[in-house]
This record gives structure tokens, C-alpha cells and sequence, in this order.
């Protein structure tokens, strides 16, 4: 099954690219990977959470923000190769805007895995970090950064 057809199954529609918020690009090939810079959880030109978790963002809110990225980071994908050109998931990056006592950033980073789980199956099995800063641009909840491999 194609990568677009199983999108299409799980109801998810590919936005065009949010961004770029700066002097860089939202996708560079080098060699078989694909760099995704840090994506936020823009949708339809907004924010979908802002602040730290979980004082000022709900865990819950920040999960759905987490798989905003994914899929932002799909479109981000698009800008250099087909999605059906991906091979597998590499890695993930993933940062929340913490409250200072706040531990729970891989059940926010869950929310993102599980979602490309569910899109690339077993070649989205993929290594990760997740991490909980002071601040993120635009006072975004959470910013994901990812690596995919792709065909030569």
C-alpha cells in the first residue's frame, strides 16, 4: 500500500508547508536521508498549543500537537521527495515546553510515534529523544525535528 493510500485510510490530508519561520529550509536531501528541520503544530496557520505542559497545555493537547508535527512533517517531506520514496523513519527529536517539574515528555513523544507507527508500519520503527526545554518558538508546546531515510 502506498503511503498516500494509507493516509487516505486514516483520514489524513497532507497541509502545505507551515513555514519556514526563518533563514533556513523545511527539508534537505543529503545522500539517502531527508533532514526535516523542527517542526511546530501549525494547522490552518495557527498554533494548535501553546505553552508549557502541563500548567498552561494539557498533556492531551500536547499529544494532538505532537502528531500535528508528523503530518507537517510529511508536507515538509513533499518539498523534496515523494512520501512513497521514504524507506523508513530514522529518528524523531522531540521537545516540549516544560513546566520545570514536568517529566512525562515521552508520553507527549508517544503520541508522534504511534502516529507514524500507524502511517509506515514496521519501517517507521525509529529511534528518538525526547525532551523537555524552558521556551520554543512562538511559545509552541511541542516542536518535533525528524530524519527519514529514503530510496537512492
Amino acid at each position: 500500500m502506498s503511503i498516500a493510500d494509507r493516509l487516505k485510510e486514516l483520514n489524513i490530508t497532507i497541509p502545505e508547508v507551515p513555514g519556514p519561520f526563518g533563514a533556513y529550509v523545511p527539508a534537505k536531501r543529503s545522500g539517502n536521508l531527508v533532514y526535516i528541520a523542527g517542526q511546530l503544530p501549525m494547522k490552518d496557520g495557527k498554533l494548535l498549543a501553546i505553552g508549557q505542559v502541563p500548567s498552561r497545555c494539557a498533556v492531551d493537547d500536547a499529544q494532538a500537537a505532537a502528531r500535528q508535527c508528523v503530518i507537517n512533517a510529511l508536507a515538509a517531506v513533499k518539498t523534496v521527495v515523494d512520501l512513497d520514496q521514504i524507506v523508513s523513519v530514522v529518528r524523531l527529536g522531540v521537545f516540549v515546553n516544560s513546566d520545570p517539574t514536568f517529566t512525562q515528555q515521552p508520553q507527549v513523544a508517544n503520541a508522534a510515534s504511534e502516529l507514524i507507527r500507524e502511517i509506515f508500519s514496521t519501517p517507521g520503527q525509529h529511534t528518538r529523544a525526547a525532551v523537555g526545554v524552558a521556551a520554543l518558538p512562538l511559545d509552541a508546546a511541542v516542536e518535533i525535528e525528524f530524519i527519514f531515510e529514503i530510496k537512492p
